[in-house]
């Protein structure tokens, strides 16, 4: 398109192509950033330079009179003063105006129209465009020629660092958000994925305002009831895995939000991890990555650009952004009813938690809050020890307001649909991780699908002695001794001991919160827990 006028917002560039097609910013992206290429499949390779993931403790939110009283300061929002927000959008906006070209994009978040927010991303680099031009929802021509002003503007001047004696400034990096006046100033760092998580966090502000539920999750829906659900997990759980599911419609896979009449996804596009991608295991993935998608950070043959998904040379966190139409059985608009079934997943490699237990409201807010996975990590003599993970809300670095708010409102919705809660382990049985083995895969899609089907709803459920879950003790397809964790371990006092220890994680974890939690909330939790 032609020039655009950015002069409100202190830019004076004359040159600011506006929403351009995936064509010319490929185009400008081969002629003027060196480096960028193509993939053998048609996806634009790109590098975000030194920063190859979020730099969540370089996050600044403005202290503000209207707003501070809501935010959940410490350290996943940490306070910025109004000067020094002013300072760096000043820096931002003169490292933006150096340069001879730059880029906008005016788009949505948002795909339930009476929700949505319009943002509009000025950026410096086409694969910075093309980026967002994926994962935010592209407006009509008619809706671009009425557009108006944004409810958020992203000035992305990442290139360009933040000066470090500049008060509240830890490092070079700083991601600043205002909730009052809708700007997010980006200093510092060029990954791409910093853009995406500013927009999900001021909706994580703005919609709970609203009664709306946002949320860090997956959301299917049955291609025949057209009942939806939504599927929570940190990564390792099978989040992604699990909701690309032939069988059903793809909402969105990663942010949500949870209405009086439905859900719909926030964004327009999927960014996928890609390493040791391979189409046999995720052919959904692997063909979206072509065309139009954003392969960033990823190791390809100079010969015929032929990506190696299994080299992790520059980064661990290769990843492929592309627009949500490119998978094939996702639901357009990306909208659907109430849920019927809330999941959580968890991948315990303590080898102690149910593979499929049914929550109450109260034990699905104290879970809610907890997101818990538990990792493995190798220490130094060889021996692999899990390690236990929490993420309130099973996306704490975005979350605003504290994390009480949305359980709590998870917990309304819940009740007010009827929806039934599963927690949903897919990790280790038999033993922790090293004695025991992975839950097959295949039984975990069996228990899914018949959390789908509402067969679970009616199964025989046991109290378990230690986390007091109703965990279900009978799923077709699936072997009766699998369901019952302690059955499992061959040595039943040391599975009593492991799980002691993990309730006590639990426990010493929530502490964080339960000075702004309810009672009954509190008593939901492991034994011990009030």
């Amino acid at each position: 398109m032609s020039s655009f006028d950015l002069e409100s917002h202190g830019i004076h560039v004359h040159d600011v192509q506006r929403n351009l097609s995936p064509s010319a910013l490929y185009e400008e992206a081969i002629r003027n950033e060196p480096g960028t290429t193509i993939s053998d499949k048609g996806a634009l390779i790109a590098y975000s330079g030194e920063k190859t993931g979020r730099s969540p403790k370089d996050k600044r939110v403005v202290e503000h009179d209207l707003s501070k009283d809501d935010v959940w300061w410490g350290p996943v929002n940490c306070p910025l003063d109004e000067l020094t927000f002013a300072i760096n959008r000043e820096r931002a906006i003169d490292y933006l105006n150096t340069r001879e070209r730059l880029y906008c994009v005016d788009a949505f978040a948002g795909w339930d129209t009476r929700y949505r927010i319009k943002v509009r991303v000025i950026c410096a680099r086409p694969y910075h465009a093309l980026f967002m031009s994926n994962m935010l929802i592209r407006p009509t021509e008619s809706e671009l020629a009425d557009y108006g002003e944004p409810d958020l503007v992203l000035y992305n001047a990442g290139r360009f660092p933040a000066n470090r004696y500049t008060t509240g400034m830890t490092s070079k990096t700083s991601v600043d958000l205002s909730l009052e006046s809708g700007e997010v100033v980006i200093l510092g760092t060029e990954y791409a994925g910093e853009m995406k998580k500013a927009v999900f966090t001021f909706l994580n502000y703005t919609m709970p305002k609203q009664n709306v539920l946002s949320m860090h999750c997956s959301a299917t829906a049955d291609k025949t009831t057209g009942k939806s659900s939504v599927l929570f997990g940190l990564s390792g759980t099978g989040k992604t895995t699990l909701s690309a599911d032939p069988a059903r419609h793809l909402i969105g896979d990663d942010e949500h939000c949870w209405t009086d009449d439905g859900v719909f996804n926030i964004e327009g596009g999927c960014y996928a991890k890609a390493v040791y991608l391979t189409r046999e295991a995720e052919p959904q993935i692997f063909d979206a990555l072509r065309f139009g998608a954003v392969l960033e950070n990823v190791v390809y043959d100079k010969a015929d650009h032929h990506v190696d998904f299994d080299n992790t040379t520059i980064t661990q966190n290769t990843r492929g952004a592309y627009p949500i139409q490119f998978i094939d059985n996702a639901l357009i608009p990306c909208t659907a009813g109430p849920p019927t079934s809330v999941i959580f997943l968890t991948c315990d490699a303590f080898g102690v938690l149910p593979p499929v237990s049914r929550l109450t409201p109260e034990q699905a807010e104290y879970h809610f809050i907890s997101g818990y996975t538990a990792k493995v990590a190798g220490t130094e003599m060889g021996v692999d020890e899990p390690q236990a993970t929490f993420s309130p809300c099973f996306g704490g670095p975005f979350l605003v307001w504290h994390p009480a708010k949305y359980a709590d409102l998870l917990s309304k919705k819940i009740r007010s649909t009827r929806a039934s809660v599963y927690l949903v382990n897919t990790g280790w049985s038999g033993g922790s991780h090293g004695v025991g083995k992975r839950i097959s895969l295949n039984y975990t899609r069996q228990m899914i699908s018949q959390i789908y089907s509402g067969e679970l709803s009616d199964a025989p459920t046991a109290v378990d002695p230690h986390f007091g879950l109703h965990y279900v003790t009978r799923c077709d397809g699936v072997p009766n001794e699998i369901l019952s964790p302690r059955e499992t371990w061959a040595d039943k006092s040391a599975f009593d001991d492991t799980a002691k220890r993990l309730a006590g994680l639990f426990i010493e974890n929530f502490k964080t919160y339960a000075s702004q939690t309810k009672p009954s909330v509190l008593a939901a939790g492991p034994v011990g827990s009030q």
